[in-house]
């Protein structure tokens, strides 16, 4: 059951890292079906490797000179004094409720993802408004990926592509605020951590591993298109699963 885990999560991490995202919306489904406790595992080690996935993404587009690192600066800040906020908060939330939630959380996100195939590159400039609007999402994406064990990229990329970004530099932004979220938010959940060493070790390999295929190829080789189907795909079998 581990060995297809780590297989899934290889590919998962790959995919997401592809998208500037950590992949801990189906980290923590994974996680859940080979038997590991939401709270105590499943959410706080999702979030973990949602961290690991996009960091190594983000030194991967920082060397192809992918990055914003002034512009997106204030929304990582954001991001990473909301996420723990989101991480406590969760810890007052029963079980069926978070799940309510990260069911819906995912439809969400992959009709987003299904209607943006539609839009063209975006090539405008941000204004002044849209960074406003922009860095009180990020707060509320990091708040909630915090409680529900995410990184909350999946909002973000949309954000970045709304004000202005260029599909694969919104990506490479992206990873860049998910990883201070992940990080806070993985701190908020650390005091009810209990995951097994092993486990933690393996499955970190793994997705360094796969972020950095996965972020190679986005940089250098694939279509955001595909990508963006693929993931939309993924979100709605997911969905389905965890629904039933």
């Amino acid at each position: 059951m581990l060995t297809l885990a780590v297989v899934l999560i290889f590919l998962v991490s790959m995919l997401f890292a592809m998208l500037g995202m950590g992949g801990g919306m189906l980290h923590v489904p994974i996680l859940l079906w080979i038997g590991y406790d939401l709270k105590t595992v499943a959410q706080p080690l999702g979030i973990l490797l949602n961290g690991l996935t996009s960091l190594m993404a983000l030194i991967i587009y920082w060397r192809h000179g992918l990055v914003d690192w002034k512009g997106s600066l204030p929304m990582a800040i954001t991001a990473l004094a909301l996420a723990p906020v989101g991480a406590i908060v969760a810890k007052t939330i029963p079980t069926q409720v978070l799940m309510g939630i990260f069911i819906a959380v995912i439809v969400l996100a992959s009709l987003r993802t299904l209607q943006s195939l539609r839009q063209p590159e975006p090539t405008d400039k941000a204004t002044g408004r849209r960074w406003i609007w922009a860095s009180l999402g990020v707060g509320l994406a990091a708040l909630a990926g915090g409680m529900l064990g995410l990184g909350g990229g999946t909002f973000i990329s949309p954000l970045l592509m709304w004000m202005g970004y260029p599909t694969k530099k919104a990506v490479a932004t992206t990873a860049y605020i998910v990883t201070f979220s992940s990080f806070s938010g993985f701190l908020g959940r650390l005091p009810y951590f209990k995951a097994p060493d092993l486990l933690v070790v393996v499955l970190s390999t793994t997705v360094l591993m796969a972020a950095g295929v996965g972020s190679q190829l986005m940089a250098t080789r694939a279509k955001p298109k595909w990508i963006k189907t693929a993931y939309a795909a993924l979100l709605i079998l997911v969905g389905l699963k965890l629904a039933l």
